[in-house]
């Protein structure tokens, strides 16, 4: 279970306002990618909080509305267009939507960001990166449940939008159902044209389609 144990080193080195990032989307073949950015307050303690991957839908949803009206926990989330995942990349789109993340907590901004997973190059604000954070940290853990929470909630309205395409059941990973409702009605505008299959079905349909 993730725990207070980086953000603690770090306060007994004087920063006061610690956030953890954490992203959600970075493998679909559709939608945006989200980054969630939690500053928790101090002493904060939770019985169940963990990696939002482990956890239930309703868990999740049930974390989001404790987090998001816990006394002094700041919160915020960011996020990278489909357009901007498929012009610079999808690592280079999720760097963006962690600082804009970070950026929408206002100030004081944080003096160190613990992010899982690898360092954000060009990040703007002082860092440490943890693998498999969201495990580890109970900030990141928090961030991750936010992002996970807003991007779902994004793609199920998505799916009144496209009910052919059953975005809730999937939110955009490459499922079975999902790359045959593909192959059936080709791509809609919120497919990523640079990846794969998807790229191919748009060459097929050629471009046309949903457009």
């Amino acid at each position: 279970m993730p725990t207070l144990q980086f953000e603690l080193v770090h306060r007994e080195t004087g920063c006061r306002v610690i956030a953890g990032v954490d992203e959600a989307g970075r493998g679909p073949l559709a939608g945006p990618v989200v980054a969630g950015a939690v500053v928790l307050p101090e002493g904060f303690a939770h019985a169940w909080l963990d990696d939002s991957k482990k956890l239930s839908h309703l868990q999740r949803e049930e974390l989001y509305a404790e987090l998001t009206v816990c006394p002094g926990l700041r919160w915020a989330m960011g996020l990278a267009t489909v357009e901007e995942v498929d012009r610079y990349n999808i690592l280079r789109a999720t760097h963006m939507a962690m600082r804009r993340a970070v950026t929408a907590l206002g100030d004081p901004g944080p003096d160190m960001v613990l992010i899982d997973g690898l360092p954000v190059r060009e990040f703007g604000w002082p860092q440490q990166a943890v693998v498999k954070g969201d495990t580890l940290s109970l900030s990141i853990a928090a961030a991750s449940i936010i992002a996970k929470v807003e991007r779902d909630r994004m793609m199920m309205a998505l799916d009144a939008v496209f009910p052919h395409f059953c975005f809730s059941s999937h939110k955009g990973y490459g499922t079975a159902a999902h790359l045959a409702a593909l192959q059936t009605h080709g791509p809609t505008p919120h497919h990523r044209r640079s990846f794969q299959p998807v790229a191919q079905l748009t060459l097929d349909f050629g471009g046309e389609a949903f457009s």
